[in-house]
């Protein structure tokens, strides 16, 4: 029948559906454009709110197809490349256990969606209404690429925007003055 991979694929790809509005609109408490942005240029995601707008599209997007069980490879390369770049860009240097704020978690997913993808998303999905019960090996290994290779272009991007702003010169750069404070009224 399927009971869980349809129950594991759902509840994964209805979290990150969470996760992607998160950063999309702020929703379920999350940041929003803005607030994301900001902690990804803490991160060194530059420009911090483009790839906030780009990680929610790919987790919300991805979690859909993800949890209706459809195209699930591309699905599972969206989040896959959302949690490769959050392993390399947040938890790696912290080690593995979640507790230190490592990557356990991240990892758990990355395994979960690549067993998912490898077995096929099952008889209540989108997939297998069109006739694609199980994608195989060969298309789960194929979506992890996938994921890696938008994370690895994501760093790059990031990187070369990084040392845009070290080759400017101050002149050039934003200049953020503060508003002059309100005169006391007596």
């Amino acid at each position: 029948m399927g009971l869980f991979r349809f129950l594991a694929r759902v509840t994964i790809g209805l979290l990150f559906v969470g996760h992607g509005t998160q950063k999309l609109f702020g929703w379920f408490g999350g940041g929003g454009p803005e607030g994301t942005g900001g902690f990804f240029e803490q991160v060194g995601l530059r420009p911090g709110k483009q790839h906030a707008l780009a990680a929610g599209a790919a987790e919300a997007g991805g979690g859909l197809l993800f949890a209706l069980g459809a195209a699930t490879p591309l699905a599972a390369a969206a989040i896959s490349g959302s949690m490769i770049t959050a392993v390399k860009t947040v938890h790696w240097e912290k080690g593995i256990w979640t507790s230190a704020g490592g990557y356990e978690y991240n990892l758990v997913l990355l395994l979960a969606v690549f067993g998912l993808t490898e077995n096929g998303p099952g008889a209540w999905s989108v997939d297998d209404a069109l006739g694609r019960s199980r994608w195989g090996t060969g298309w789960a290994f194929a979506a992890l690429a996938a994921g890696a290779a938008g994370s690895a272009a994501v760093l790059a991007a990031a990187q070369r925007e990084a040392e845009k702003d070290v080759q400017q010169p101050p002149s050039e750069q934003e200049t953020v003055i503060a508003a002059p404070e309100p005169a006391p009224t007596v």
